[in-house]
């Protein structure tokens, strides 16, 4: 079976078309969708460059939206301006300045952010030649807080930075719309509550938070990869979501290696979406995949963002790379390196095995996990035999966190299989069966199951 991403990911799925405004409702030269299309591209640095005045995502947001409306009354009449991004910051941004300027404590926030209440104005640069002064990148760290919860991290992510609706997000959560509508409420009064600066943390801070802005753009592709709920097994939106974030987050942080561990593993994983499920939508496992069918543009980007990950990683040095020797790979970048494996592999078979085995024992080592060890087990498997590997999975059957954990059982299943103990593995398929949401995956799992039922 196909090695899953070495976390385990949340639900959602992929956006679907909004009922309310079905397919051919709006012809391409309809200028609300062009407006509606520009402002979906460029609402994130809308709302950076005005949540940068008014310290609060909720308010920037609410600004930007009525820079929309502005630009929704006056761009049919008087056409699309050259720089329709710029217009659009402009316009949030002056009535930011307004709105400062009418609040009651002005005289306080004027002290406190200065030239920023300008709108011709920026703040100067910081002294620190590595402090990156970028409003986009304020955004992306102030979304992911860890104050929030991953649930509403990854909400406002996809809110604020994807320009996802809240109906769109409710579809990839398969989650009702006032679900998604209080979480994203509810972070942004966290966020406020709390008083979290808008900013971009330094230091030891900056890779702590880090984290977590990773893991929600990785959570958000895996979804999108391999569906845990619904009747989809791929979300490719999803998937396009994280990964443009994630190529975004490499070119504001090029120095951080794990953010280019992150676009490679993700280019190689996106690289195999054609060939991932068969026409009708059933599953395909990684074994009778039509490698031809991969996509080596996104291939080669993998490689290319791999190679910079350990460019980054040796010019790091102890300190920048979490008191791991200088040139150590992180998690992404190892997982990418796995992933690179299977791209280099002309066929199944080719597959270095062994050195995927390696891979994980490091990963295994570096950022230790139940999930991690499944993988490393199926690597043992291919490469020692299926014996070996069954002594990590049995190692893992009464872990708590891989209780409900359908991949366990499915694991152990394919592994008595290949040792000839029919009836085990025939139970195993079928207990990750009812383990797994995803309708495709679970008709799979019962197929195999059957595939074991004595002639």
């Amino acid at each position: 079976m196909e090695q899953q991403p070495a976390s385990d990911p949340r639900t959602a799925s992929d956006p679907a078309p909004d009922p309310r405004d079905p397919p051919g409702s709006r012809t391409a030269s309809d200028p609300r969708t062009a407006i509606e299309t520009v402002f979906r591209l460029e609402s994130p640095r809308v709302i950076a460059a005005v949540a940068r005045v008014v310290r609060d995502v909720g308010i920037a947001e609410e600004l930007a939206q009525d820079a929309l409306v502005a630009a929704l009354e006056q761009w049919p009449r008087d056409g699309v301006p050259d720089n329709p991004g710029a217009w659009l910051t402009a316009v949030a941004r002056n009535r930011a300045v307004d709105l400062v300027r009418r609040r009651e404590n002005y005289a306080r926030k004027l002290q406190e952010i200065g030239r920023g209440l300008d709108p011709t104005a920026l703040p100067e640069e910081p002294a620190d030649p590595d402090a990156i002064d970028d409003d986009l990148l304020r955004l992306v760290f102030t979304a992911c807080h860890p104050v929030l919860s991953a649930e509403a991290r990854i909400a406002l992510t996809l809110r604020l930075l994807g320009g996802l609706s809240t109906p769109e997000i409710a579809r990839a959560f398969l989650v009702p719309e006032p679900t998604v509508a209080q979480r994203i409420v509810r972070a942004k009064k966290t966020l406020a509550a709390r008083n979290i600066a808008f900013e971009v943390p330094y230091g030891p801070d900056r890779e702590a938070r880090l984290g977590s802005v990773l893991d929600v753009i990785y959570l958000i592709f895996n979804e999108g990869y391999a569906a845990t709920a619904g009747d989809d097994w791929l979300r490719p939106a999803l998937c396009e979501d994280a990964l443009r974030l994630a190529r975004q987050l490499a070119a504001l942080m090029p120095k951080e290696p794990e953010v280019h561990g992150l676009v490679s593993l993700l280019e190689f994983q996106a690289s195999r979406t054609a060939a991932r499920t068969a026409p009708d939508g059933r599953p395909v496992l990684l074994k009778d995949q039509d490698r031809r069918r991969w996509n080596r543009m996104l291939v080669a980007r993998g490689i290319a963002a791999l190679g910079r990950a350990g460019a980054a990683s040796s010019a790091a040095g102890p300190a920048r790379a979490g008191g791991h020797p200088a040139g150590a790979p992180g998690p992404y970048a190892l997982q990418a390196a796995v992933a690179a494996c299977h791209a280099h592999a002309p066929t199944y078979e080719d597959t270095d095995w062994k050195a995927i085995a390696t891979l994980y024992g490091l990963l295994a080592a570096r950022s230790p996990s139940p999930v991690v060890e499944l993988n490393r087990a199926v690597a043992v498997s291919m490469a020692d035999g299926p014996g070996p590997a069954l002594e990590i999975v049995d190692n893992l059957v009464a872990e708590p966190t891989l209780r409900e954990y359908h991949l366990l059982p499915s694991v152990r299943g394919d592994l008595l299989l290949r040792l000839g103990r029919t009836a085990e593995a025939r139970a195993e398929f079928e207990r990750a069966a009812e383990l797994t949401g995803n309708e495709r995956e679970r008709e799979l799992l019962r197929a195999r199951a059957d595939e074991c039922r004595p002639a």
